[in-house]
This record gives C-alpha cells, structure tokens and sequence, in this order.
C-alpha cells in the first residue's frame, strides 16, 4: 500500500512538472523515455531466449 502511494505522489510531481514545462521538452524527454524502454524490453527478451535455449 505505500508502494502504492509513493507511485501516486512522484506522478502527481511529474505530471506537475510536464505542465510546466515547453511542449517541444515534454515530447523530446517521452521520446528519449520511449527509446530506452523499448531498448530495455529487447535486451531483455534477448536474454530470455538465450537463457532458455541454453538449458
């Protein structure tokens, strides 16, 4: 449950700092967010299926 609202409260920052700031900022740093999570679930894939096909 704290987890929970721990999550909660650095959304509500975040969300308040995306208000403010440039839409053209806002759109590059999702863009960059975007790509390294993307990077990040293919790595992972890879890893899985190397590790699964090793066994």
């Amino acid at each position: 449950m704290l987890f929970l609202v721990v999550a909660l409260l650095l959304l509500g920052v975040v969300l308040g700092t995306v208000a403010h700031a440039p839409l053209s900022f806002s759109v590059a740093a999702g863009t960059v967010i975007a790509v390294w999570l993307a990077v990040f679930a293919l790595r992972e894939r890879h890893r899985r299926r190397r590790a699964t096909s090793a066994r």
